[in-house]
């Protein structure tokens, strides 16, 4: 019996490829582990009207951990238009299957890694080693929106007077997004930061937000952090607003080790860290709680790629690596990486982003087949 289930969610687009890029890695390594597959994405709600079916978190509560490709998401009126005709009308509302899994899982910390691979021809700098941590599960993201809005829900927001301007737009012109974040939430995110600090000797953890402005939600979130930084005196301690921070972040890269932000502005910093280290291509993540977690390379389905075996496959690679050492699996993660880094320095394989010519399968192939060597030592 193997000792691993693993849940593998291909998804959309390019998805499949990048995934099934992966497997050719981890199958290299010897992981002993069964692969189990799930269907989630646009297809699955266009058909079904579920883009998360039932039978997929039924697989998904019977496995470790999963390995997740990348799904197409579209705004709401597109999303009626491509239901099966028997579905419209039904009332369904599509919500994106990952930030469900993230919810209903309470994989509250998605932790993104943006190191420069030596010899990347698309680092911005060498030398950048920036570890993200995104609380996953509240803020601007919680999904918590009206529109148009009611006047039961405005009568409601007018506590605050300033809702109150608003009224002579028409109730039904005015849209709301509630960013909604607990003590709960903040402390656990910034902990789980400097837990990670501690345990791979960080120099530093910066909390990111914007409490000058959102003075109630962004001063919680440094009320708590402040507390929390004081348990951990050896690492250092710092604060930024977000605008500052993506100037600093290009300015001076190597300055920056540990970051902490509410769920909308670690996507974009973590986007933003992404780019300085090669891109897409190479940013991977893991959406993580205290009993599973869902690893995934971070970018779209690129529709218009899918199925000409030419994306680049590392950060779905990497998400894997990533994986294996949530598992415990130290030496494998550790093949895994050294592999990729050395394909990067050698240059001999590059896809289409890096300048080559280099197939996802011929990438893949190139990894696994140093993975191989190194598992047989």
């Amino acid at each position: 019996m193997p000792k691993y289930k693993i849940a593998v969610l291909p998804g959309d687009g390019i998805g499949a490829e990048v995934i099934r890029a992966a497997l050719t890695v981890l199958e290299a390594a010897n992981l002993d582990a069964e692969y189990i597959h799930g269907d989630i994405g646009w297809e699955f709600w266009c058909r079904e009207g579920n883009p998360l079916p039932d039978r997929t978190l039924r697989i998904i509560k019977e496995t470790d951990c999963a390995l997740f490709g990348a799904i197409t998401s579209k705004p709401k009126e597109d999303a009626e238009r491509e239901l099966a005709p028997e579905l419209r009308g039904k009332g369904l509302v599509y919500y994106s299957p990952i930030v469900r899994l993230r919810q209903e899982l309470d994989l509250y910390a998605c932790v993104r890694p943006c190191k420069a691979f030596p010899g990347n021809p698309l680092n911005y700098r060498e030398g950048i080693d920036i570890v993200i941590f995104r609380e996953n599960t509240e803020g601007l993201y919680a999904g918590v929106e009206f529109y148009p809005l009611s006047r039961e829900v405005f009568d409601a927001l007018c506590k605050n007077p300033r809702m109150k301007e608003f009224e002579k737009f028409g109730l039904e012109n005015v849209a709301v997004s509630l960013r909604v974040m607990t003590r709960q939430a903040c402390e656990r995110i910034v902990r789980a930061a400097f837990e990670y600090a501690r345990k791979h000797k960080r120099r530093s953890v910066t909390v990111v937000d914007k409490p000058n402005v959102l003075r109630e939600t962004g001063g919680l979130m440094l009320n708590v952090a402040r507390r929390v930084a004081a348990e951990y005196p050896e690492i250092e301690y710092r604060e930024a607003n977000v605008d500052a921070m993506c100037m600093w972040m290009l300015k001076n890269p190597l300055e920056h080790d540990v970051i902490v932000a509410e769920n909308m502005f670690g996507d974009i910093l973590s986007d933003l860290a992404a780019q300085l280290v090669g891109g897409l291509g190479f940013a991977y993540s893991g959406n993580i709680g205290d009993r599973y977690a869902v690893f995934e390379p971070v970018h779209g389905s690129a529709p218009k790629h899918a199925g000409k075996n030419r994306v680049n496959p590392i950060a779905a690679i990497m998400a894997g690596k990533m994986m294996v050492e949530w598992l415990g699996e130290v030496e494998v993660a550790k093949a895994i990486e050294d592999s990729v880094a050395e394909v990067i320095l050698e240059g001999k394989l590059r896809t289409y982003d890096m300048g080559g010519q280099t197939t996802t399968t011929d990438m893949a192939e190139g990894i696994a087949e140093k993975v191989a060597k190194k598992m047989r030592r």
